[in-house]
């Protein structure tokens, strides 16, 4: 008895210390929370357009296959003519979206009747070309060109820039100035000072295309008359920061 209470203690004094060390060390570990100020800046800085990137569509339509294709295929050879002869380079035009598909009708059946499989009468044909456009002044031009030879489908124009970066890292830098502006403001109304930047997060948007027509057919309708007044405009492009900074105690 004496022999086992004699182990037990000793196994008790050898364990002590080790537990003790251990608690100091977990406390040792534990942080102190950091006190945070989340603030958003926004800027939109606005540029002219120095590029047009037009999307146009030739729809033909015919019985065979092989009469849709070739009614298309002529009216885009012409198109494209017209494209080179506007001033145009190869670079910058680019066919998309061919299709060929066929025209069912389908069947209705009246009171009684059997429902019948819808039959093949035609074939549509479309074929869209991309034109980048860098002389904005014959938008209209190559718009009413473009209607006269055949394109009846499309009708999209993105006004764009082609290096649009410096727009970019200025919108950026007055975003990052309006953050601190706002965040400079709560602190110092708030008796305290701004330590160092936990994180910056960015959100980015640029301008959409803008469409020339509410439907595919109606881009012909719209255009036939006299030379179509375009007006181009300006791009804005808008960036938003989110930042977190420490406040210093």
């Amino acid at each position: 008895m004496k022999k086992t209470l004699h182990s037990f203690l000793l196994a008790l004094a050898i364990t002590a210390p080790l537990a003790i060390s251990t608690s100091s060390a977990f406390a040792h570990e534990v942080k102190v929370e950091r006190s945070i100020i989340s603030v958003s800046g926004t800027s939109k800085t606005s540029v002219a357009p120095d590029l047009a990137i037009l999307n146009l569509g030739v729809l033909r339509q015919a019985k065979t296959a092989r009469a849709a294709l070739d009614a298309n295929n002529a009216a885009m050879k012409e198109v494209l003519a017209a494209m080179k002869k506007v001033g145009i380079e190869d670079r910058d035009l680019q066919t998309s979206n061919f299709s060929i598909r066929p025209r069912y009708d389908h069947h209705r059946p009246k009171k009684g009747e059997i429902q019948k499989p819808p039959r093949i009468v035609g074939y549509n044909v479309s074929n869209n070309l991309t034109v980048r456009l860098r002389d904005l002044s014959k938008i209209g031009e190559l718009l009413d060109v473009s209607v006269t030879l055949g394109v009846n489908n499309g009708g999209n124009i993105n006004f764009t820039n082609e290096d649009p970066k410096a727009a970019i890292s200025i919108a950026r830098a007055k975003a990052m100035k309006d953050a601190l502006t706002k965040a400079t403001i709560l602190t110092d109304a708030a008796g305290v000072q701004l330590g160092d930047i936990i994180s910056i997060n960015e959100n980015f948007s640029a301008p959409r295309p803008i469409s020339m027509a509410r439907g595919k057919m109606m881009m012909a309708e719209a255009m036939v008359a006299d030379s179509v007044p375009i007006s181009a405009g300006e791009n804005t492009y808008s960036v938003t920061v989110n930042v977190q900074w420490e406040i210093k105690q």
